[in-house]
């Protein structure tokens, strides 16, 4: 499992950006309601500077910022004591410390940190307790579509008589492919708001097209 012992398997940052762009887009076809979504993506975040958000609503949390130089993981969980900051960074590039030290990573706190760059891969700073839950957030990265598919259809399947989602298409988005009306619902029953989905793939920067 991935963790902050071992990210060996943890992909480079332009696999992850496309990884994240498709969970965001999944969760975006599986929630209309984005308040309700585990994860979020903004490809405009700032100039250079693109973001993915993870919230489980019960207060854990997760921000991967990308930018040009590389990428940077900043993970909460809120039933583990927050370790020393600045001894979790120890050794993180400058160009990220607006992100780490501001906000809104500054408020949420931080549980552990990861960063990647071309010239080193991943790195993390000095770890204070193996046990900082981080296997918990990285898990979905393995790359594996099953992981998010069987995750999503217990967390938002498991009020409703939804079908349980094709793996192929999770696969599909997973590779980036174009979201097609026909690919959408293949990963859930039904879309009320085909516009509003568009909207949202846009805000993400996930290619689509509803014809």
């Amino acid at each position: 499992m991935i963790s902050t012992q071992d990210y060996s398997v943890l992909p480079d940052a332009a696999t992850l950006k496309t990884l994240c762009k498709a969970l965001a887009a999944l969760d975006a076809i599986n929630s209309p309601d984005w308040e309700y979504r585990y994860y979020s993506y903004n490809a405009d975040w700032a100039e250079g500077e693109e973001v993915l958000t993870m919230r489980d609503g019960e207060g854990d949390e997760m921000l991967i910022l990308f930018r040009a130089e590389g990428c940077v993981i900043n993970g909460f969980l809120h039933e583990y004591d927050q370790p020393d900051k600045a001894r979790i960074t120890r050794g993180l590039p400058t160009y990220f410390d607006d992100f780490i030290f501001g906000e809104p990573v500054n408020s949420i706190g931080s549980t552990f940190c990861l960063w990647y760059t071309p010239a080193h891969g991943w790195q993390t700073g000095v770890l204070e307790d193996e046990e900082d839950g981080s296997e918990e957030l990285l898990s979905i990265f393995d790359g594996n579509p099953e992981t998010y598919a069987e995750w999503a259809d217990e967390y938002y399947g498991d009020e409703t008589d939804r079908s349980p989602m094709d793996v192929a298409a999770v696969a599909q988005v997973y590779q980036g492919a174009t979201l097609t009306k026909e690919l959408a619902l293949c990963i859930v029953d039904k879309v009320e708001d085909w516009q509003q989905l568009a909207e949202d793939l846009q805000a993400i920067g996930y290619p689509y097209d509803f014809g």
